[in-house]
């Protein structure tokens, strides 16, 4: 019986320092799983700030581009007042 107990307690044991063992790794391997998980965020975050940023610059480029449209149109209709906006065919008929 007392050999029993010493088989049962030296499986028990094994058991015991396998179980550590695993836990340690595992331990381990939340702890990097968890510095993976920060560094993913601070991916995150800097894609949003890169992203924000982009979409501020095109709506800069849009505006600029209207502006230059409606600058387009204003010196169009100056120069069609101003008779500069004829072809070269209309020249001609003039002439």
């Amino acid at each position: 019986m007392e050999e029993q107990l010493q088989v049962a307690l030296s499986e028990l044991e094994i058991i015991k320092h396998d179980f550590e063992k695993k836990s340690s790794e595992l331990g381990k391997r939340i702890e990097q799983l968890e510095e993976e998980k920060m560094r993913l965020r601070l991916d995150v975050e800097v894609q949003k700030l890169e992203a924000e940023k982009l979409r501020k610059r095109k709506n800069e480029v849009e505006e600029d581009l209207e502006s230059l449209k409606t600058d387009y149109k204003k010196l169009r209709l100056s120069m069609r007042i101003a008779g500069f906006g004829k072809t070269s065919e209309q020249w001609r008929q003039e002439i």
